[in-house]
């Protein structure tokens, strides 16, 4: 038996060519759980094939364990490759849908290929997979590919264990497979085929908005050239700022916009193809300033389907390519549905009659510190597992209220889900409990316990409450340092600095800003920022502004209030500044946070830079922007003292710093160097609290670490006072790692291990 991703990736025709070269008789066949295979021949080929086994497997595959048993000879006359087998409970693994390859690329572009300009064209080493799968183990009927009789021609390809298409669940052809069809606002047939690919290139040059059925879902596609189609899209969308995604027609156009770096080009061209954050160059050929606002980077990728690469083709010019839904929904994957939720946003539809199994996100991926870091988990990543030592029963995570991800154990393997989006519209809801029900059929999977956030009011957390089996309460921070530890591969003890803008505390505050000393015996909080009010509560998240009130009232008192110089005072009206200072003064509708995204938030305001947000985190981007790269010692200074109501507990008092910055921006110091001064201090406190603690190994992570800038230099600060930092990689810094978080605490929980 060999378990891994060893199903949808050539594993058994690879098999079947290294026994038959041995002169082996025998057999292999897909099950639930693997690959299982008998194979007899002389003493010194059976060793040589186990050998050659896990060194020369196919390329996408990875082998997990093999599990070798010797028996009595059967007598085989041939190696064959069997049916799949049925029994068993389902453990392999489903692979992630793959960027189009090499060589179906060739021929996708040779007009002497049967399947020229197919849009559907795949083999074994690319194409659809988790999108497509209904079942295990991944054979044809158990996909959504089961309606479409292969031709003559393609059954070949399919049954011949040396060609390349050799069981490639998806293969078709422009006679037997799924097809295109172009479609108006109200459904009716304009184009079929080829020609309704190159009719909606036409409309997209025109400057239509053209909704396209993908690979795991719509996406709306305009010229990304047209400021006026990029106004259209985001009135429409009602997506005010937020950046879009491009997708261009080669890595060449690519450079002409962005910085590329080696790693970045690596990134770009790997099969996962995720959307990529580069830095646009200060003169772009193409594309116009309404696809990112404000913002220095562009999040860019290549063409990852047949499809996308014909498209591109015909357009010669970048496009954005962004989730086809409406602000907070998830995106729709059935066309009757997108004609029904995407109506008066498309204007032309490009579907056609593949069905998707499950909705799937592009990927959003970065370059930091010489590695990737996924920002987004979804196509090319999802639902690869996480495996975790020390585990216990099967548990089921529901994750956090925003970026919502689930995960589910099977074993020593943690099934992570693909990105679901932020809990807060019914579509939203629907499609959570619909990623729970598809995990639980994919995999068989019965949970014992079910793991969620401390916050009651989390969506999440009520599904947890309605489970009717063991729940368990992991606390949101707590969560960030156990999955960053679970994806390095850690072990207690270790401190864990885990900042992001929002979750709720074990003293019932509004935490953010943490220092977590992790040991086999619990989670200790061993350090935080000093906290402030947010009057307005959740309104703040909104208007760094009201951030800024809350910081200047705690340093200052009431009568910051009047210093109407600051942008955060002018801001508001007299009466307006009244009531907020009845609820700071009182404490009412104004919960006490430690957060340090609020800290962004109110520093950014502080500095003129955003008073109200439009998308989550946009204003902390812009003061990490802003700063001044040049500026690297001068920091302001956060003395970092006793406090917390605890002996043993750290405080980082932020006001001394507030005092200075407000000193600079009294005096005109530029914007960057406050920012850059500011990203200094916090990074002069990680390393002071990390002194004091005296833990070696140190986990940052949390939403404030996708701060390149932070984490960058955090990294190199540690390092030389001598710490070994660890920080994300294939796993989110932000709510979406959450899930995996959830089920390392459980599992600690159940252990008697958490505090």
């Amino acid at each position: 038996m060999i378990k891994g991703a060893v199903q949808g990736v050539g594993f058994r025709p690879f098999v079947y060519r290294l026994a038959t070269s041995l002169q082996l008789a025998g057999w292999v066949s897909n099950s639930p759980d693997g690959v299982v295979i008998e194979a007899e021949g002389r003493g010194t080929a059976v060793r040589e094939f186990l050998v050659r086994l896990p060194k020369e497997h196919p390329p996408r595959s990875f082998i997990q364990s093999l599990e070798p048993t010797f028996l009595d000879i059967v007598g085989f006359a041939r190696f064959d490759i069997r049916p799949s087998l049925e029994s068993g409970s389902p453990s392999a693994l489903v692979l992630p849908d793959i960027a189009l390859c090499d060589d179906c690329l060739r021929e996708l572009l040779d007009p002497a290929d049967r399947r020229y300009r197919y849009p559907f064209i795949n083999c074994t080493n690319c194409g659809p997979r988790f999108s497509i799968i209904e079942r295990l183990p991944y054979d044809r009927p158990n996909t959504t590919m089961k309606a479409f009789e292969m031709c003559g021609e393609c059954r070949r390809e399919y049954e011949d264990p040396m060609d390349r298409r050799f069981h490639a669940q998806p293969n078709a052809c422009p006679r037997c497979g799924p097809h295109l069809v172009l479609w108006d606002g109200d459904g009716r047939v304009l184009d079929t085929r080829d020609a309704a690919l190159r009719t909606s290139a036409r409309a997209i040059r025109d400057g239509s908005i053209v909704a396209i059925k993908g690979l795991g879902g719509f996406q709306f596609v305009v010229d990304a050239r047209s400021g006026e189609a990029v106004a259209r899209l985001r009135t429409r969308k009602v997506r005010e700022e937020k950046p879009f995604a491009l997708m261009y027609p080669s890595l060449d156009c690519i450079r002409a916009d962005c910085e590329v770096s080696p790693l970045e080009e690596r990134l770009l061209l790997s099969a996962e193809s995720p959307i990529v954050l580069l830095r646009r160059r200060a003169r772009r050929r193409d594309v116009v300033d309404e696809v990112a606002p404000g913002n220095p980077d562009l999040g860019v990728m290549l063409a990852y389907t047949p499809l996308h690469h014909l498209l591109v083709r015909e357009l010669e010019f970048p496009i954005v390519a962004t989730s086809g839904n409406l602000s907070d929904e998830p995106i729709c994957t059935d066309e009757r549905d997108a004609l029904d939720r995407l109506a008066g946003i498309a204007d032309l539809f490009l579907v056609h009659d593949r069905p998707i199994a499950r909705h799937v996100d592009d990927s959003v991926a970065r370059v930091v510190l010489g590695r990737e870091m996924v920002l987004r988990r979804a196509r090319g990543y999802a639902p690869l597992p996480v495996g975790v030592a020390g585990a216990g029963q099967p548990v089921l995570a529901v994750g956090a209220h925003l970026k919502n991800t689930i995960a589910a154990s099977v074993g020593s393997q943690v099934f992570l889900s693909q990105h679901i989006g932020d809990l807060e519209t019914e579509q939203a809801l629907k499609a959570f409990r619909q990623v729970i029900d598809d995990f639980s059929r994919l995999y068989a999977f019965t949970p014992s316990v079910v793991a969620c956030d401390a916050h009651p009011d989390y969506l999440s957390s009520g599904y947890a409450r309605e489970c009717g089996i063991p729940r368990v309460e992991v606390q949101h921070h707590e969560a960030h340092v156990l999955a960053c530890m679970a994806e390095n591969e850690l072990k207690p003890p270790l401190l864990g600095v885990s900042w992001d803008g929002t979750g709720l505390g074990t003293d019932g505050t509004i935490w953010g800003g943490e220092f977590l000393l992790v040991t086999d015996r619990g989670c200790e909080r061993r350090a935080a920022l000093r906290t402030f009010a947010l009057p307005g509560g959740d309104r703040a998240v909104k208007e760094p502004r009201r951030s800024a009130l809350g910081a200047l009232f705690e340093a200052f008192g009431e009568e910051a209030l009047g210093w109407s110089h600051l942008p955060s005072v002018a801001a508001f009206g007299a009466s307006d500044l009244k009531v907020l200072g009845g609820m700071l003064a009182r404490g009412v509708s104004a919960p006490r946070t430690s957060s340090a995204g609020r800290l962004f938030d109110a520093v950014a305001s502080l500095a003129g830079l955003h008073q109200r947000v439009r998308f989550e985190g946009q204003a902390a981007m812009a003061l990490q922007f802003a700063a001044d790269a040049r500026v690297e010692g001068d920091a302001y200074h956060i003395p970092v003292g006793q406090g917390l109501g605890s002996a043993d507990r750290l405080v980082l008092d932020w006001a001394p710093m507030l005092r200075q910055i407000l000193g600079d921006i009294g005096q005109g110091v530029p914007v960057g160097t406050i920012s850059a001064r500011f990203h200094g201090a916090l990074v002069d406190a990680i390393v002071a609290v990390a002194t004091r603690v005296g833990h070696e190994r140190v986990a940052l992570t949390g939403g404030c670490f996708q701060n390149a800038l932070l984490l960058e230099r955090a990294v190199g600060r540690l390092r030389a006072a001598g710490f070994r930092p660890y920080w994300h990689q294939r796993i989110p810094p932000n709510d979406g790692g959450i899930a995996l978080g959830q089920v390392v605490g459980a599992w600690r929980a159940l252990r008697g291990e958490s505090a």
